[in-house]
């Protein structure tokens, strides 16, 4: 299957499980734990339905949106996601040259393998920077401090992750960055030889913003080991405070699931929320956070301006999420899965499938513009 032959995100995704080895794999889809909440994420977006509507003279669809005071050409971003750079050669700078093509943010995760200055010079456009709070402290304001530099346009500080939900296929595969060398890992490597040109063979096989800054990453075995030591399970709301003192730009709160913690968001200032469970990758057994949505857009959503993630595979889901209250949606996996086809041509096919779902879903609900898909535009039980 070639790219000009992929139809949807799934075709995007058998693409992937053929070019990148099955421990990467594993490591970019699973959830903690049973993966139950993983699970939901999906089953419940799937049990929205969206109302057709006919005669309703829904040509000339707009789908661009405003979103923390800058114009987007469609409703969703590039969300975070660690380690791009292992799905294929530079792929975070992938992602990012596609995302700027498209007119839509891209969010470089702090585990990424390119640094926040490769992408910073790979691309034109500002890029949002996600942030994950440490225990080091002066490590935290060095990234804030690279960030600012790179001119990167909001900082996404993810606020779910004071300890790491166990996912039992990266324990089973002994997922490590480099690959330590095992039979079964060198088994998976070879039978990727493109992958190996790629990526093995690349300048960067570890963090790029971790490299050279923090003693003993230089040769960093467990990616697991290091995050477990920078869990700060102390983290508190008075936190948020000391980031926006180093961060004076937009700041953006990722992994928002509960009303009350929503309210919370709203009093720090912050300029937006991302109503998320980490991708079914934390807390297992949580509800998905679809069905968190409404309620929290019902709370605050006339006070802070809400992204939503976890799930998203199509422009129905992204229609679905609109619906429910969100502004603008993050695509994770869903994009994850070009890159790992075909770099950044995959990734701009993703964003490409997204984006015409979405404006055929439109057509036939009878909405021509993002302001005017509401609740009412779907059948839900939530």
């Amino acid at each position: 299957m070639t790219l000009k032959s992929v139809a949807c995100i799934d075709d995007l995704r058998r693409i992937a499980h053929r070019k990148v080895p099955r421990d990467f794999m594993d490591y970019y889809e699973s959830g903690s734990y049973s993966e139950a909440t993983l699970a939901s994420n999906r089953h419940d977006l799937a049990q929205i339905k969206i109302r057709q509507h006919v005669l309703a003279g829904a040509s000339n669809r707009e789908l661009s949106q405003s979103l923390l005071g800058e114009k987007i050409t469609l409703p969703f971003a590039l969300g975070p996601i660690g380690m791009t750079g292992m799905a294929h050669r530079d792929g975070e700078i992938a992602a990012a040259r596609a995302a700027e093509r498209a007119g839509i943010p891209y969010t470089l995760s702090t585990m990424s393998i390119c640094s926040i200055e490769d992408v910073a010079a790979a691309v034109e456009k500002p890029f949002w920077f996600q942030l994950y709070f440490m225990k080091d402290r002066g490590f935290v304001s060095d990234l804030i401090t690279r960030a600012r530099a790179a001119k990167c346009s909001a900082l996404v500080l993810t606020v779910d992750l004071q300890v790491l939900g166990q996912r039992h296929r990266d324990v089973r595969n002994g997922l490590f960055v480099p690959p330590r060398v095992r039979l079964g890992t060198i088994a998976h490597l070879l039978s990727k030889p493109a992958w190996i040109a790629g990526v093995l063979l690349g300048k960067r096989k570890t963090f790029g913003n971790l490299h050279g800054r923090i003693a003993g990453t230089e040769h960093l075995r467990s990616y697991m080991e290091w995050i477990h030591s920078q869990f700060d399970q102390t983290l508190h709301w008075d936190d948020v405070a000391w980031v926006r003192e180093q961060w004076p730009g937009k700041l953006i709160l990722k992994g928002i699931l509960d009303v009350n913690d929503a309210r919370q968001a709203v009093k720090t200032g912050a300029s937006a929320i991302v109503v998320s469970n980490h991708g079914g990758r934390q807390l297992d057994g949580a509800p998905s956070a679809i069905s968190m949505l409404p309620r929290i857009a019902d709370a605050v959503g006339s006070d802070i301006e809400i992204l939503f993630d976890s799930g998203i595979r199509s422009g129905q889901d992204v229609f679905r999420a609109l619906a429910l209250g969100a502004r603008a949606c993050l695509l994770g996996r869903a994009y994850l899965y070009g890159v790992c086809a075909a770099g950044e041509a995959g990734a701009s096919k993703a964003i490409d499938i997204i984006a015409k779902e979405l404006d055929v879903t439109m057509a036939l609900a009878g909405v021509q513009t993002i302001g005017s898909i509401t609740r009412d535009c779907v059948v839900a039980d939530h």
